[in-house]
């Protein structure tokens, strides 16, 4: 276990959650945009489910406040990042899995601080989290390989899709009437 006193281990704790969801506000304001642009462009099913993604990583972000909130520290409000605009959509998903890989490894750094300053349940929200990450980075490496060994054929078939995700939509990992 790290030295210090419980409030010095706890503010480590609080910054590296701060720094995870700067990093899920981030994934929020770019994954939004790719939805505008995917269903400005007609495809719909790959908009709608980047749009799940994006209702998990708000999630996400909320979780990261409520514990950061519990800790006694006060959660980012923005991300310092830049979100890619106009992306074209054999781009998006090789964009968007580096992403998620790059959050993984960050999450996987910040729950061993968790673990080296004594703090089980943030690590518990971690190892949560990161398998909820893993989830949308095996969707996004699916679907950018299918663009990129089908090409047109594969968006072709996508095209004219519908983007709705209907009434309340409970994200990419919370099935319907089960997760939370």
């Amino acid at each position: 276990m790290a030295d210090g006193s419980r409030e010095e281990r706890r503010g480590k704790v609080i910054e590296v959650l701060n720094k995870a969801r700067e990093m899920e506000l981030h994934a929020i304001y770019q994954y939004m945009n790719q939805h505008y642009g995917l269903d400005d462009m007609d495809y719909g099913e790959l908009a709608k489910n980047i749009k799940l993604v994006a209702i998990d990583e708000m999630r996400h972000a909320e979780m990261f406040a409520e514990r950061i909130k519990e800790l006694g520290g006060e959660p980012v409000a923005s991300s310092s990042q830049k979100v890619q605009q106009g992306q074209e959509v054999d781009k998006i998903f090789a964009h968007d899995s580096k992403l998620e890989d790059d959050t993984i490894d960050a999450y996987n750094q910040f729950l061993q601080v968790c673990r080296d300053n004594g703090d089980s349940i943030t690590a518990k929200l971690f190892e949560q989290i990161i398998d909820e990450e893993q989830e949308h980075l095996n969707y996004f490496d699916d679907v950018g390989d299918h663009i990129k060994d089908l090409g047109s054929t594969y968006l072709a078939r996508i095209a004219g899709t519908p983007a709705s995700t209907g009434g309340f939509a409970k994200g990419f990992t919370v099935a319907e009437g089960g997760g939370e």
